[in-house]
């Protein structure tokens, strides 16, 4: 297999954790035009018109888009380990956290993603003001609902620590650079959360793979 992904994105990770956990080979293969490469996406558009990374592509040569997708795909293609549980609670909370993730964490700092570009004197300061307040709402959503046995949900992997642990550790990269409130301020189980989940080999090496891409972003590498 293959998978077209870049370091820096939160959703090619979770199709990573994916990949990692069930022991699949695959290539990485990092398309440009992502990320102010001012390259052109080119030949990747005929992968997925859509120009969004990930993309796996399997050994017969189907193409399949959407992080999501992708891991529902592997989750019944490859079933062991599982990724979700069995009890339909517990799957309910894997789904949940995700949906919490992708819909309020992520979406509440795509306006900063987007303004760092810029020059820092010409950030909207009230566009921050209410952006650093719609990430903390979203992680106090995350405080009420993560699990509290060292994963998302129970005592083993799930696609919620796929879904949790990028943008996690990119909020915890990005607030300080917009002053923002300490992360895990007022927020103790995400904060036992984060300390716990490191641990795990996995996701310890797909922490290290987002760092090595943000100090390279940064020019620190």
């Amino acid at each position: 297999m293959k998978l077209y992904q870049t370091y820096l994105s939160p959703f090619p990770t979770r199709v990573r954790l994916s990949l990692y956990a069930k022991g699949i080979d695959f290539d990485v293969i990092e398309p440009p035009g992502f990320h102010g490469d001012s390259n052109a996406k080119g030949d990747y558009l005929n992968v997925n018109p859509m120009g969004r990374v990930p993309t796996l592509e399997l050994d017969d040569g189907r193409f399949l888009p959407e992080s999501e997708v992708i891991c529902e795909y592997l989750e019944e293609a490859f079933p062991e380990p599982a990724l979700m549980p069995k009890d339909p609670w517990a799957r309910a909370r894997v789904r949940l956290l995700s949906r919490i993730s992708d819909i309020y964490i992520v979406m509440a700092m795509l306006p900063l993603f987007n303004m760092v570009a810029a020059p820092p004197a010409s950030w909207d300061q009230s566009i921050i003001g209410r952006q650093l307040d719609e990430i903390g709402q979203a992680l106090d959503f995350l405080e009420e609902y993560i699990g509290e046995q060292g994963y998302a949900v129970g005592r083993s992997l799930t696609h919620a620590d796929g879904t949790l642990l990028p943008i996690l550790q990119l909020v915890d990269v990005w607030l300080p650079i917009f002053r923002g409130p300490d992360l895990w301020r007022g927020r103790p189980k995400s904060e036992r959360y984060w300390r716990a989940i490191g641990k795990d080999p996995i996701c310890a090496r797909l922490i290290e793979e987002t760092e090595t891409a943000l100090k390279k972003s940064m020019g620190r590498a």
